[in-house]
């Protein structure tokens, strides 16, 4: 049995985890696989623990490498435990950010080098890359505007960045979709969330047709 693996992306505040959540309802009734929701940092017991270790805004300290390595710690284990052991059971898996997250964030954001930044996840992750990556496209500005209106004062430690770095992810963010067209689609994160869903939706379900 073939497993399916879709990613989604985008900066903070473009709602992957509500879009996800409505995909999953949207086309639930209709795949002729089971679902498998996950998410990064985290998705397992020990992946979760590094997730609390990146995100807690207490840990200043934290250098770009260690943050970095971390990110590829917790997807290794992610992997290994999660998604391979569901991809060989033919789910279809769907994870809330993979490894354009670091690309973008550490690689561009954090100046390490997306190329750099790119080695230490094949090591991570034995070269697993999605079949379907879907970039939901929202101005870094919008994108913290909505995260402060939704949740002032408990925002994560990446959250709490400066908008400057937030900009310089997005940069990350296009570079990685010019290289690779074929596997990341865009969506405009902008417009009315049953939008979002639908060009969402309808990028699954052209992508992969055997699935309906």
């Amino acid at each position: 049995m073939k497993g399916y693996f879709i990613t989604f992306e985008g900066p903070d505040g473009a709602g992957k985890t509500t879009v996800i959540n409505e995909v999953v309802k949207a086309i639930k009734e209709q795949c002729n696989k089971e679902i498998l929701v996950t998410r990064e940092p985290g998705g397992s017991k020990i992946a979760e623990k590094i997730r609390d270790l990146i995100l807690d805004p207490r840990n200043t300290e934290m250098n770009a490498k260690t943050e970095a390595l971390l990110y590829a710690a917790s997807r290794s284990q992610h992997v290994s435990e999660i998604i391979e052991p569901a991809l060989a059971a033919g789910k279809l898996v769907i994870s809330d950010r993979f490894v354009d997250s670091s690309l973008a964030y550490q690689g561009q954001g954090r100046q390490l080098g997306i190329d750099e930044v790119a080695q230490i996840n094949e090591f991570a992750t034995g070269h697993l890359e999605p079949d379907l990556t879907v970039f939901l496209d929202l101005d870094p500005a919008l994108g913290l505007k909505r995260i402060a209106q939704a949740r002032s004062g408990s925002e994560d430690r990446l959250e709490q960045e400066k908008l400057a770095f937030h900009q310089e992810v997005y940069r990350g963010y296009q570079k990685v979709c010019q290289a690779h067209p074929d596997r990341i689609k865009r969506v405009d994160a902008s417009q009315d969330l049953g939008q979002v869903v639908a060009a969402s939706v309808k990028l699954v379900k052209s992508t992969f047709p055997e699935l309906f």
